[in-house]
């Protein structure tokens, strides 16, 4: 069941994505919302299906995406990768734990995709891609995770009911 509704829950991220979000930029970054859902849903601890998630996340972002092929695949695989290895050590402080693994993961995915069209050939200024995309996009990340976070937990908790002993 997890699994399964991972694709409406996915797909509707990606909607706000591409129509809401990417019409409120800081500067030339925006917010990166699928992102932010897939940090937090490696970050539940009954969640067991959050590898699953990251690659039909990274697999429809392909499929919008400008960039070359297979890099938000790797992309999101590496923040997941990062998320429960996060999950794993500060277990006490989720909230603290959402705010570092989407300020390592939006800055390694940018950063990713910046080193992939530098790859590509495509001319940036790399100063220029820092300050007027990587940060911002970042700061944007930052001020989103924590709703992120609390909805994502509420639908981690109705997928993994908690089971109650008699």
């Amino acid at each position: 069941m997890p699994t399964l509704i991972a694709f409406p829950v996915l797909i509707l991220v990606l909607m706000l994505q591409t129509i809401v979000l990417s019409s409120l930029p800081l500067l030339n970054g925006v917010a990166d919302l699928l992102l932010l859902v897939l940090v937090a849903w490696g970050l539940q601890d009954r969640v067991k299906n959050a590898w699953i998630w990251a690659a039909i996340g990274g697999g429809m972002m392909e499929f919008i995406s400008g960039m070359p092929q297979f890099v938000p695949l790797a992309c999101y695989l590496v923040v997941m990768a990062v998320a429960r290895l996060v999950r794993r050590r500060v277990w006490q402080t989720p909230v603290l734990a959402m705010f570092l693994v989407t300020f390592v993961g939006s800055v390694a995915s940018q950063g990713i995709g910046m080193a992939a069209l530098l790859a590509a050939g495509t001319p940036l200024a790399i100063l220029d891609s820092l300050n007027l995309v990587i940060l911002p996009g970042t700061l944007l990340n930052l001020l989103l995770a924590l709703p992120v976070y609390a909805l994502v937990v509420d639908l981690a908790q109705w997928l993994y009911p908690e089971e109650v002993e008699i």
